[in-house]
């Protein structure tokens, strides 16, 4: 159930003779009113003495006895919607929802003779109109600071007494939406999405790869927005604003956004806050260091922990780098990646941001490894984004558990649907180098086979039967020999995969296993083939290498 309360008006007639007209608006239907506030007002819908003007006029008696001390918008007009799932309401019952959010928003508190004049009007099956005039029988105006906020909780709390679908409430956090011109306007002009949208997912794409200020202002012209830096007499920066070159308005010139107006934490200064001192970009690969992409895995590979055992400041910082890795993916993947991948950060963008500020410093190793990867080139080997996407799964499942746990409804929802076009990109990335491992599994000799058999059934025996019948299961098992013949102990690397994954929510339990292995191992997809049953020899117990040592590396 979701109010809507719309700005002050000075026409009362004006918004009744909307809500009871059916012939421009066909949509309503057998408008009438459900209450009112002494229930005896004048119904145009019922009773045919009964005109608008009558009923307005009720309604404005002490607007015209307060005179000019009455509010020059007095006109206080709010819906409340039920869900279109929801059964449907009776008239009693929506004249005591409607006296319950008038109560709550302080227009017309229950039992207070003096409460503002209002009517509650019905011209549909799912929604009402509730219609006051501010002007109390003290002839002052009400307190109804707030009043969205207050009717929203009171729609919650209605919600569960009614049994109706409980919506997925929000903390003011989340970025301005399109007005409905803007999203016309696209339409008109070809786009999917409206330029609010569009120039959102510029700035932020910019952002991600930025190391400072300066930096993040040329990425944002060298894609082609138009910026417009505004600065103080001083000379110091204090704004941008950035716009589209092909939207433009009546006059011929650009529309233009300031970056606050396209989210709240791409204003200026929340920008110059995440680049002050942001780390530089890691170093090329040298020696035996871990290349960029294995870095950016191994961190999103501990967000899950972290979140666990973090306190708040800190958690959120993780996820806001989380975000950030999202926005980096569709700059680095293979083109028929891209589209599901852009759709996962555009979700993810509304779980980036809750009500806790994130102490942006205990990200900033992660927060380094996401500028490295888009000036690095792709690595090699075709795993290795499939590698990455899963840790990124698993760290967007981790977040929406989190913001779960605290509440955080439309976060949490956001995060849902990430998953869900992660999910995908997964599927489609991992298709190729999955198929490579899975060849190499069913060329096993069949003793190896069952020795894999064995060690999973020891490991996990409740889900054995499961995964020893999914496609995936010969790449586990080509894993776990990868795992024999390198000298560890795979049913100890199985445990410690198995317990690091919530295997309930994976849509292929031993490609999520083969994917972690690997991972911890850092396990080329290419290997060669497992040597038939070849055991591997034992560890050296000396710090002398023995001679199979030496041969293994």
């Amino acid at each position: 159930m979701i109010a809507k309360i719309g700005k002050p008006g000075a026409d009362t007639r004006g918004v009744l003779k909307y809500l009871y007209d059916t012939v421009r608006a066909k949509h309503h239907t057998d408008p009438h009113l459900v209450a009112s506030f002494d229930g005896f007002a004048p119904d145009p819908g019922r009773q045919e003495a009964a005109t608008l003007t009558e009923l307005a006029a009720v309604l404005d008696l002490r607007v015209k006895q307060a005179g000019s001390r009455a509010p020059d918008k007095y006109v206080w007009h709010c819906s409340v919607r039920a869900a279109p799932e929801d059964r449907i309401l009776s008239d009693d019952e929506w004249a005591v929802i409607a006296r319950r959010v008038l109560n709550a928003t302080g227009i017309a508190p229950a039992g207070d003779p003096d409460a503002c004049r209002w009517v509650a009007v019905r011209h549909a099956d799912d929604h009402i109109h509730i219609v006051a005039t501010k002007v109390r029988g003290d002839l002052t105006p009400p307190r109804n600071w707030n009043d969205y906020l207050r009717a929203d909780k009171e729609l919650a709390a209605i919600e569960k007494e009614y049994r109706l679908r409980q919506v997925v409430r929000g903390d003011r956090t989340a970025a301005k939406r399109p007005t409905r011109a803007e999203q016309e306007k696209a339409r008109r002009t070809g786009h999917a999405r409206a330029p609010r949208e569009r120039l959102r997912t510029t700035v932020r794409t910019a952002l991600t790869a930025a190391t400072n200020t300066e930096e993040f202002f040329q990425i944002l012209t060298g894609t082609g927005v138009l910026v417009d830096i505004q600065h103080f007499p001083s000379g110091d920066v204090r704004g941008y604003k950035v716009a589209l070159a092909s939207d433009t308005n009546k006059d011929g010139q650009p529309v233009w956004f300031s970056g606050s107006t396209l989210a709240p934490d791409l204003s200026y200064p929340k920008i110059t806050e995440r680049l002050t001192g942001a780390p530089a970009p890691a170093r090329p690969q040298t020696g035996r260091s871990r290349p960029a992409w294995q870095q950016l895995t191994d961190a999103t590979d501990r967000i899950p922990d972290l979140l666990d055992r973090s306190e708040d400041g800190a958690a959120q910082a993780h996820i806001t780098v989380l975000a950030e890795t999202l926005d980096a993916l569709p700059l680095i993947a293979p083109a028929h990646l891209q589209p599901h991948l852009a759709q996962a950060a555009a979700a993810f963008e509304r779980a980036n941001r809750s009500r806790i500020r994130a102490r942006t410093e205990q990200a900033q190793a992660t927060r380094r490894a996401v500028k490295a990867i888009v000036r690095e080139p792709a690595p090699k080997d075709s795993a290795a984004l499939a590698i990455l996407l899963d840790a990124v799964l698993l760290a967007v499942i981790a977040a929406r558990h989190w913001h779960q746990s605290r509440q955080h409804d439309q976060q949490a929802e956001a995060a849902r649907q990430t998953a869900e076009h992660l999910q995908t990109a997964y599927q489609q990335a991992a298709a190729q180098p999955m198929a490579l491992i899975v060849q190499r599994g069913q060329s096993l000799a069949l003793r190896v086979q069952q020795r894999q058999v064995t060690v999973l059934r020891a490991v996990l025996p409740e889900l054995a039967d499961q995964i020893l019948a999914e496609p995936g299961w010969p790449a586990l098992a080509a894993t776990l020999a990868d795992t024999h013949r390198a000298g560890h102990d795979p049913a100890a690397l199985l445990t410690e995969a198995a317990t690091r994954r919530e295997l309930d929510t994976a849509t292929s339990i031993s490609d999520v296993l083969v994917w972690r292995i690997r991972r911890t191992l850092n396990l080329p997809t290419t290997d060669s083939p497992a040597e038939g049953d070849r055991p591997a020899p034992p560890p050296a117990p000396s710090t002398r290498p023995t001679n199979g040592a030496a041969r293994r590396r």
